[in-house]
């Protein structure tokens, strides 16, 4: 019998609790520097508070699968609720304090293993770790100013003591927005009940901040999505392959997602939407049950989440292996405008320029193709009814915005996509410009009408350009083609 070193069996529990991820040291020394960076931003007079996310429930007594607050796994890698992080750059050498969940073995049993003290400390590289159950204390000694237990005393937290006592405190939130009507968001309801208790600070949202740094990824962060990149590149692959007339929706979902998990995704980034024929023209397309028919398109927006890194594929195809004449003509459109849009993205652009430069090459092209009568004006939205392009990350429609400009480190996507559908002028309102339109535009619109394509990859801006993260699944027309025919080749045993 081997004998288990205290340490060997620490690194079984984390492994068994699902929180050891491959270069564990690697991802808790980065995680020490993306904090690192958030109290240099905010300073000595202000302490930082990041909640969990809390778990959601599905059905009765049956909850959702958790998925962990952004920015809180942005800073510590915990997927576990109640947790919650302090930074305090004043103090004197505890500056980062992380509360966790206590073990709990008879809990375990029924749903999985906590992780413990011992095993965040060594997951997050955070030094102090307490229970969750002592926040509440804490709180009420820093805010009394008088500490909380013998690591916590005057000496330790001077600055902070010293900024609530001359007004300058600071208590940082993550205050995201809701929507009118909405109930107050968890951050929202703890500040509530922070003013209630204390005073002598002032509230800010860290947002901006962690904003900024989120936008442009570490060295392991962009390990993570070129991971996560590569298994949703095969993920759609094997998507290809599934379909064929005949097939439904989710055979063509179900063989995606098995790729994804056994190549070790935590899940989808987002609900696949695959859908066919007139079903390719939803843009969230959620229901996956319709079979396939001969000369149909077949849209597929499918990818992985790898160690909370999301990519975005979409690829578009013909379930019998070629496209047809009004297919093609659609198709090579929509990857026009992607090569232009790449081409337009370079250090210094914006997501803004870069959907400009797509939406002037659509216009060119839905022109000659008859389904717009006017290139100057806003015709062209009919049909391309989305932005070009979003960044992402940790959240597959990550943080940054249109105006932001594009620096090396930055990831994001181009995704142009035409969809031609004749409910579109069956709703225009009958003002006689419109009916005018409608009449020059109405053959186009019948011979290209249930036509849905989009295209899109993921890439990372470099110094000298973006990279193409998921260039490895097919997207010229020759190039699909060549590969269904493949794979009816490999289908049929090589006859």
């Amino acid at each position: 019998m081997l004998r288990l070193t205290r340490r060997a069996v620490l690194f079984v529990m984390l492994a068994l609790a699902g929180a050891l991820p491959a270069g564990a040291s690697e991802f808790s020394d980065d995680l020490a520097a993306r904090r690192a960076r958030v109290m240099e931003r905010v300073g000595p007079d202000t302490m930082v508070i990041l909640l969990s996310a809390p778990a959601r429930v599905y059905s009765n007594d049956v909850n959702y699968e958790y998925r962990q607050d952004s920015n809180l796994y942005y800073l510590t890698g915990i997927t576990q609720e109640d947790t919650i992080l302090v930074l305090m750059p004043g103090n004197v050498s505890r500056r980062e304090i992380l509360f966790v969940r206590d073990r709990n073995p008879e809990r375990e049993h029924w749903t999985g293993l906590l992780l413990g003290r011992e095993a965040a400390r060594e997951r997050t590289g955070i030094g102090t770790v307490l229970s969750s159950s002592a926040f509440d204390a804490f709180l009420g000694g820093v805010f009394s100013r008088q500490g909380y237990g013998a690591s916590f005393d005057e000496k330790e937290m001077a600055a902070f003591f010293s900024a609530l006592e001359g007004g300058r405190a600071k208590v940082a939130l993550a205050m995201e927005s809701a929507e009118p009507g909405d109930p107050p968001t968890r951050p929202q309801v703890f500040l509530q009940g922070l003013r209630d208790r204390f005073v002598g600070y002032t509230p800010i949202d860290i947002t901006p901040a962690l904003r900024t740094l989120r936008m442009v990824k570490t060295p392991y962060e962009l390990k993570m999505l070129t991971t996560a990149t590569d298994i949703s590149s095969e993920g759609q692959m094997a998507g290809m392959r599934a379909a064929a007339p005949g097939v439904y929706e989710y055979q063509v979902k179900a063989a995606i997602e098995a790729v994804h998990r056994a190549r070790g995704a935590v899940s989808w980034a987002y609900p696949s939407i695959v859908g066919s024929g007139p079903n390719a023209n939803i843009l969230h397309y959620p229901e996956a049950e319709r079979q396939m028919q001969a000369g149909e398109l077949l849209l597929v927006d499918a990818a992985a989440n790898f160690g909370y890194q999301a990519s975005d594929i979409t690829r578009t195809y013909p379930v019998s292996g070629t496209f047809s004449k009004e297919q093609r003509e659609i198709y090579e459109l929509v990857l026009r405008a992607q090569e232009e849009a790449i081409k337009a993205s370079r250090p210094g652009a914006t997501l803004a320029s870069i959907h400009a430069r797509t939406v002037e090459v659509l216009k060119e092209g839905l022109l000659a193709l008859g389904l717009i009568t006017d290139a100057a004006g806003m015709q062209y939205a009919m049909w391309f009814t989305h932005g070009t392009s979003h960044f992402i990350g940790i959240d597959v429609h990550d943080v940054g915005g249109r105006n932001d400009l594009l620096a090396p480190g930055m990831t994001f996507t181009i995704e142009p996509g035409l969809y031609i559908r004749q409910s579109v002028l069956d709703n225009l309102p009958k003002t006689p410009a419109n009916l005018e339109l409608i009449s020059k535009i109405q053959a186009a619109v019948t011979k290209y009408a249930d036509i849905g394509v989009r295209i899109e990859d993921s890439f990372v801006m470099e110094a000298n350009g973006v990279r193409n993260l998921s260039g490895a699944v097919p997207k010229t027309v020759r190039d699909v083609e060549a590969f269904m025919r493949a794979r009816r080749t490999a289908a049929s045993g090589g006859r």
